[in-house]
């Protein structure tokens, strides 16, 4: 007897998106009309047609937003604001008016504008130009006073895969042929936010003089920006993997043991090593120059937290913030060549192309966390994964305190380490239309 298939398709992810948008105008976190139910499923369906097509042997990806074009100042543009230009005729909203609209519409810097009422037939009015600032903040810099309007939106960017937001505030997913409305932002799971304590706990040292008051009542470093800027460097980092569609891999060792790691083979070959010099060290030297600055900007008396980095006009936090943005880029970039790239807790570049040694003991299954602190897992076949997931479970299960980080071509992310009792590993799921 045949196992029953049960995919879901668009009818499935309208019904989701409705369920949750009365979750969310309940809880007066939404004050849009909600659309109609079948004008909703007959533009998801058309968009999820469109993912299935190519165009000159490219995948077609596009972000749609869904409402009148008053909905974008005439006189905005970007950075600050977004740049509305309409058609002179409005199109048919089909797969290959899509099709052909995506690659002017690129999905990190543009959206395509189009209807969706009851009352009429969804069309196209026109192209928004958002520019890239947006991913920017979103992904984890600084805002740049630019805003995701507050408007339905679907995001494609691959065969079957839709994820509906209102503005940046997810609603469902489609992915895989399921539907899911939950999001899973590692990030903010309490193992993640205590790896991130130890990064920057002592590593950090050169920071701990402003992280109490001084004694004429000069301003303090609250005690967890280090651990939440150190954070975000790591998501632009990713961020930018995962924008690249090629994969990558990154692996994490606690500091104490690198020369050890480095020197003895077993587990690892650094191809690319890097000297033991400032330079490697550079995220360090960026975070602690980023607290004295903001610092000597504050008033007598004031706590610098993360709201302080985020609203300072400070021209120096601005240039320092832009080299912490260069140096993950230059980390997503080294994740290119083949092999993995090893950093420490501290985010310390050691090499790049590096082997995870082929001795190691292969890993028949792994557990996949449904939660995000690991509480609820289920056992998974490793068979059905590539090399670069294999390697890793490889490593995790002879390293308990290394965590690897692996990126798919398809910008899928997972988390991966050991954890009570077997190599575990957490997916990042979509928190966002800049997150699919």
């Amino acid at each position: 007897m045949p196992l029953p298939i049960d995919h879901a398709y668009p009818s499935d992810l309208a019904a989701l998106v409705l369920r949750r948008w009365d979750e969310a105008t309940a809880l007066e976190h939404c004050d849009l009309a909600r659309p109609d139910a079948a004008s909703l499923t007959a533009v998801l369906s058309t968009c999820y047609q469109a993912t299935l097509l190519r165009e000159e042997g490219r995948p077609v990806t596009f972000r749609l937003a869904l409402s009148d074009p008053d909905a974008f100042e005439a006189a905005g543009g970007p950075p600050s604001g977004f740049h509305r230009l309409v058609f002179i005729r409005r199109l048919p909203l089909d797969a290959h008016e899509l099709r052909r609209l995506s690659p002017a519409a690129v999905f990190s810097r543009s959206l395509i504008g189009a209807t969706l009422t009851a009352s009429e037939q969804p069309a196209v009015w026109g192209l928004i130009h958002s520019g890239p600032q947006w991913l920017q903040s979103l992904r984890g810099g600084r805002p740049r006073y630019q805003t995701v309007p507050d408007v339905l939106m679907i995001a494609a960017t691959g065969p079957g895969r839709l994820l509906v937001s209102i503005g940046s505030r997810t609603l469902a997913e489609l992915k895989s042929g399921t539907v899911s409305n939950m999001e899973m932002d590692l990030f903010e799971s309490h193992w993640v936010q205590n790896r991130l304590a130890e990064m920057t706990g002592g590593n950090l040292a050169t920071l701990s003089e402003h992280r109490q008051p001084a004694e004429d009542g000069g301003p303090r470093i609250d005690a967890q920006f280090a651990t939440v800027l150190v954070g975000h460097v790591l998501r632009r980092m990713l961020a930018a993997v995962r924008a690249a569609e090629h994969g990558g891999t990154v692996i994490l060792i606690p500091r104490h043991r690198a020369s050890e790691l480095l020197s003895d083979g077993r587990h690892m070959r650094v191809k690319y090593g890097f000297s033991d010099e400032e330079p490697r060290r550079r995220i360090a030297t960026l975070v602690a120059a980023m607290m004295h600055e903001m610092a000597r900007h504050a008033t007598k008396g004031a706590t610098i937290g993360w709201d302080s980095y985020q609203s300072s006009a400070a021209a120096q936090v601005a240039e320092i913030d832009e080299g912490l943005f260069e140096v993950a880029q230059l980390l997503a970039d080294l994740t290119r060549v083949d092999g993995t790239v090893l950093i420490t807790d501290s985010l310390e570049v050691l090499g790049f192309g590096v082997e995870i040694a082929g001795e190691l003991p292969e890993v028949a299954q792994v557990a996949r966390a449904r939660d995000l602190d690991g509480n609820d897992r289920e056992w998974v076949r490793t068979d059905r994964v590539g090399t670069r997931h294999r390697s890793a479970y490889r490593l995790c299960q002879a390293l308990h305190d290394a965590l690897v980080l692996v990126v798919s071509q398809d910008g899928g992310l997972r988390f991966i380490r050991w954890h009570v009792d077997a190599v575990t590993y957490w997916e990042q799921l979509a928190i966002g239309p800049w997150d699919v």
